[in-house]
């Protein structure tokens, strides 16, 4: 990677934000956008998926990730002032429903990531107070449904998130984490951890292992999402080119470490076919048991992972009901979603329309749905934001033709090309078993449901002769809606 200079930029019309974050700061901050979840949630599955080598998917998922990073690095410091990749791709193809559809994703993301999430703390609460709830019984449905109101009313009165409120909530997530892995090596110098399991790679449906490889590396990716968020922090960083590519790419270095570890642990101290079996507890849990059975960790743990995933929830519900105002706000979908509570001051109809989308799909995927509901809820996420990091790697391909005046972080030229190639193979059926491939069908019914209301608005606008109907006017603006969010 080089850093390209030229001019200095030009001066801004507007104030700038407060240049507050160092490096230490701000690798607390890209750490905490990317733990969450999906580590949390689906390691179990992964291992289903390949076996004792879970820890494979996650690799590949971080290499994936990293490349696609440094797009978003370079993108990042190209346009300073222009975070989300609804933005980058207004500017590269100036297509508004292409914009939309980038948004739209980016805001069902969001949805899918927090009904994960949703069903994930059903799980780490039902652990913790011994309930015996088994999966996809009504006690998790009820359960996960009323976490998730919990949520929309947090969501209703008003939450104000800060840099330093994301650094505890980090550091609690992290050390869940860092239990595991003490836990592991805990259990290891005890010889209770089997690392011959780590090297025993296993599909249940006979597939190659290219391809079980391929369709669990689908699924982890979900682990990694998150640091096409922490870019949009760029603009109060101290000397973001200096600092910002450096530190990014070092935090994807550690999460993918933990994650990689995590896993390894996991598999050496709990059969896969435990992990996997979701009746049987979180599989984190399962791991804090069995390595540490004489310690009380295991009753501590599900409580760290409640708190873990339910920031997560939060965050994503926060993101997409805010983005969807922004859409309502901008005249490209109806104007009663962009509606805002007069006391409470948060856009309420946005608030109950994504709460009761992630209502039909908890209640979908734990009632009708075959496929484990982290499994396809998370997968489903991951699909949606493939498909945005491929339009957003090919968006710098384009961009990259209209040079920028201003100093800017720059990468090789093939690494936005590695980037659409391995984010769009990622996107495809081949990347996905039968069991996942409901992912399919439910980004299709979410997608589908912006673009009818896309069009009833376009329809709208144009019969009361709105001057621009279907075009949004003020993109930048919708970077304000969806810029402090994590999804993983």
């Amino acid at each position: 990677m080089t850093t390209t200079s030229s001019s200095a930029p030009q001066p801004q019309q507007q104030p700038e934000l407060h240049r507050v974050m160092g490096p230490k700061l701000l690798l607390l901050f890209i750490v905490g956008d990317i733990l969450g979840t999906g580590v949390y949630a689906l390691t179990g599955t992964v291992a289903g998926e390949v076996g004792g080598a879970a820890w494979a998917p996650f690799l590949v998922a971080f290499l994936v990730a990293t490349i696609t990073a440094l797009s978003y690095l370079e993108l990042v410091t190209r346009y300073p002032q222009a975070a989300g990749a609804a933005l980058y791709t207004h500017r590269a193809f100036g297509i508004h429903f292409l914009t939309f559809l980038v948004a739209f994703t980016v805001m069902c993301s969001g949805i899918t990531s927090a009904s994960t999430a949703s069903n994930a703390f059903a799980g780490f609460l039902n652990d913790g107070f011994g309930l015996g709830f088994t999966s996809g019984s009504t006690g998790i449905l009820l359960l996960a449904l009323g976490f998730m109101l919990l949520v929309a009313v947090i969501n209703f009165r008003g939450v104000g998130e800060s840099v330093k409120a994301n650094v505890v909530l980090t550091c609690i997530e992290l050390s869940g984490l860092l239990m595991i892995i003490f836990i592991g090596f805990y259990a290891a110098s005890q010889g209770r951890a089997d690392f011959s399991e780590v090297m025993v790679f296993h599909s249940s449906e006979e597939k190659s292992a290219f391809m079980s490889l391929t369709a669990a590396t689908a699924l982890a990716f979900f682990a990694m999402v998150g640091f096409e968020d922490s870019v949009n922090m760029a603009e109060e960083v101290k000397d973001p080119v200096r600092i910002f590519p450096k530190i990014m790419l070092t935090g994807l270095t550690i999460t993918g470490i933990i994650y990689i570890l995590v896993s390894i642990f996991a598999v050496a101290l709990v059969p896969v076919g435990d992990l996997s079996d979701p009746d049987k507890g979180s599989a984190l849990t399962q791991v804090v048991r069995a390595g540490a059975p004489n310690l009380p960790f295991d009753k501590i743990f599900p409580f760290i992972g409640m708190f873990a995933v339910a920031n997560s929830a939060l965050i994503n519900m926060l993101m997409a009901s805010r983005l969807l105002y922004g859409l309502a706000r901008q005249g490209v979908l109806p104007h009663g979603l962009g509606l805002v509570h007069r006391t409470r001051r948060t856009p309420w109809v946005a608030i109950i329309f994504t709460t009761l989308l992630a209502f039909g799909l908890i209640y979908f995927v734990v009632t009708k749905s075959s496929t484990p509901a982290v499994s396809l809820l998370g997968g489903t996420t991951s699909l949606l934001l493939l498909a945005v990091f491929t339009v957003v790697n090919i968006s710098l391909l384009v961009l990259r033709k209209h040079p920028v005046k201003h100093e800017h972080f720059k990468v090789p030229v093939f690494v936005p090309w590695i980037g659409a190639l391995t984010c769009a193979f990622l996107v495809g059926p081949w990347a996905r078993s039968p069991e996942q491939m409901g992912q399919y069908r439910v980004a299709g019914w979410l997608l589908a449901i912006g673009v009818v209301l896309w069009a009833l608005t376009w329809i709208w606008n144009r019969v009361s002769h709105k001057p621009h109907p279907g075009d949004l006017q003020n993109v930048d603006d919708l970077a304000q809606h969806h810029g402090d969010s994590t999804r993983n």
